[in-house]
């Protein structure tokens, strides 16, 4: 996945405020305690970032995202 369509996927998911937010504020246990910005910073591929996404927001982000 590309980083342009990982940013547009979260921000479909989350609104575009909301997005730049999550990104930077919450830690994800999934991406080893790091936040999304950190994961991605640290070369995470995108596509492993997305799933932690997934899994930490299994009810905000639709089917159609997955």
């Amino acid at each position: 996945m590309r980083l342009t369509d990982f940013w547009t996927r979260l921000e479909q998911a989350f609104g575009p405020g909301y997005a730049t937010s999550i990104a930077s504020d919450q830690v994800l246990p999934q991406l080893a305690g790091r936040t999304i910005q950190q994961a991605l910073d640290a070369g995470v591929d995108t596509v492993v970032v997305w799933r932690a996404v997934v899994a930490a927001y299994p009810d905000r982000v639709p089917a159609r995202l997955h």
